[in-house]
């Protein structure tokens, strides 16, 4: 059994858990996570929920015998997140908060910022924050895409130590355990890696749209960012005792890294990139060696149509690098490129400073800034 002790937690409860019918709520499920959860308050652990269903709990109230056009599905979502709150409400003696989200409130740097408060605040005053995609007025370019993610994103943004991801399934196995009966569970995960992602199958459920696949993305996303996630079976009861005493009853995935501070998990996982910068080897070695920031002398080439404060990828040799915001637009880029500071008045007529990217904007793929010395 594995051993993980935990303080904040986001939880995220799919679909087939809300509604197992795929028509209306139930809380068939939801009563032993309802349990968990004051049990943990009581002792003094933070929940924040993550929970799928809007779609299914409406689906009854617009009924159509085709497959449901984009509006449709979103009238479906208006008419069942009211469905799925109350559903949740009824179950906690607390108040329940309702935190509807987009990606690009994840992108953006202000709400961003504004949702951790937010999240920070409910938790500070007891409520249960339940966190859901604002499906009502998401479109593809704004959809985060599944629950999964949008739960690890949560717990990112929250700053939590652990995410339980509730399932219909045991956690992650040698094989589907549906079709092979010789599967068998894998207890503990160190590292995901191709082979790890090459066991996950298609979705699981008629109802949701994240399978495995999706939920060793958000375990990816999370352990690489210093937050251990489980993978539970949410229809067993007995599994949240489990987690009460710290010691997860389905697959863990240990935290692979240390957390890095907000503003470059931000960076890593939610920020749309704009465009690319292609540096040269003594920028690179500049940017990973003495945490340097990235200046106009090292930039070889720029791809793209970015204004200043969007973010870019960085390459060098052809390999991406990391990311970060630009000071400057890719017009000015393209003139000042391979440029001393000094030179910038003279070329582009005004200066942003000397940084293209400033250190304190920028995340390396992989790798761990190094601290400059002053």
């Amino acid at each position: 059994m594995n051993q993980h002790t935990w303080q904040r937690a986001v939880i995220k409860i799919g679909s087939a858990l809300i509604a197992p019918d795929g028509r209306t709520c139930s809380t068939e499920f939801l009563a032993p996570v309802a349990q968990f959860i004051s049990q943990c308050q009581q002792v003094g652990k933070e929940i924040i929920l993550v929970s799928s269903g809007s779609v299914a709990a409406g689906r009854q109230h617009i009924p159509v015998a085709h497959r449901p056009t984009i509006a449709e599905k979103q009238a479906m979502a208006a008419i069942g997140q009211m469905k799925m709150m109350a559903n949740w409400q009824q179950l906690f003696c607390r108040p329940c908060a309702q935190v509807l989200l987009t990606a690009d409130d994840l992108r953006n740097r202000t709400r961003y910022v504004n949702i951790k408060n937010t999240l920070n605040q409910l938790l500070k005053h007891g409520a249960i924050p339940i966190v859901n995609e604002n499906d009502t007025v998401s479109v593809d370019e704004l959809k985060v895409g599944d629950n999964d993610n949008l739960a690890a994103y949560t717990a990112l943004v929250a700053q939590a130590d652990t995410l339980i991801i509730c399932s219909d399934i045991d956690g992650l196995y040698t094989a589907d355990p549906r079709k092979h009966s010789g599967a068998t569970r894998i207890e503990r995960v160190d590292h995901i890696s191709e082979a790890i992602m090459k066991l996950a199958g298609g979705a699981g459920s008629s109802v949701g749209t994240g399978g495995m696949v999706t939920k060793l993305q958000a375990a990816r996303i999370c352990t690489s960012s210093g937050i251990t996630t489980c993978i539970v079976n949410g229809r067993r009861q007995a599994v949240f005792n489990t987690l009460l005493t710290n010691n997860p009853d389905g697959t863990l995935f240990s935290a692979s890294g240390s957390p890095a501070q907000a503003r470059k998990l931000w960076l890593q996982h939610t920020v749309t990139v704009r465009g690319a910068l292609h540096i040269d080897s003594g920028a690179m070695d500049a940017l990973v060696q003495h945490g340097a920031s990235l200046l106009a002398k090292g930039v070889v080439g720029v791809t793209g149509d970015f204004q200043s404060g969007d973010a870019v990828e960085i390459y060098a040799s052809g390999k991406l690098l990391g990311k970060g915001l630009t000071n400057y637009t890719s017009k000015d880029l393209l003139t000042i490129k391979g440029l001393s500071s000094g030179d910038f008045e003279a070329a582009l007529g005004f200066s942003r400073g000397a940084e293209v990217v400033h250190r304190d904007d920028m995340a390396l793929t992989g790798i761990s800034l190094k601290k400059k010395s002053d």
